[in-house]
């Protein structure tokens, strides 16, 4: 079975960005997926399951509401591991190019009054939910992405070689 392509991304030397996870042509266009990272893997505490779940709707939320880009939002949801979220945009943009949006999301979390959609009819775990700590995580990175903004790591994925046997075992060397 071959590798999928986000397994191919070193772990351990990845930090905190915005970073182009995928492209896939469909039809007659492209859909790019991202990779936004709040935290280092396996380095670092991941987020909190109820803040992430905030995040998840303020953030969704926003986007879908941006005016500039809620026509391209397909998809904005946490990662299995929590120490991130996957944007799915129509088209092809570098991760510099959707910077500004993400950055203007993340701030807008501390505006936020309240969790949208935390009504059990909206919800599938309305109760799971902490507002206060994800104004922090969201404050956090909006201020780590400011201050690394120049940065070209936080934009471009740290690879993984892999090696390859004849037999067609993989190995790290990273």
């Amino acid at each position: 079975m071959e590798l999928i392509q986000s397994f191919s991304v070193d772990h351990m030397r990845i930090v905190p960005g915005i970073y182009l996870s995928r492209q896939d042509n469909v039809g007659e266009g492209t859909v790019t997926t991202y990779d936004i990272r709040l935290k280092k893997p396996n380095r670092e505490p991941v987020i909190d399951v109820a803040a992430m779940h905030s995040l998840e709707h303020i953030i969704a939320t926003y986007l879908r509401n941006d005016p500039d880009w809620k026509d391209e939002v397909i998809y904005w949801g946490p990662m299995g591991c929590l120490t991130g979220f996957y944007l799915i945009l129509k088209g092809s943009r570098s991760p510099r190019e959707v910077y500004g949006l993400l950055l203007n999301a993340f701030k807008s979390v501390d505006s936020a009054d309240s969790v949208p959609g935390t009504a059990p009819v909206n919800c599938g775990n309305y109760l799971m939910h902490n507002l206060g700590m994800a104004k922090w995580y969201a404050a956090e990175f909006a201020e780590y992405l400011e201050e690394n903004r120049d940065n070209n790591e936080i934009f471009e994925y740290p690879k993984a070689e892999r090696l390859v046997t004849n037999d067609g075992q993989h190995f790290f060397d990273s």
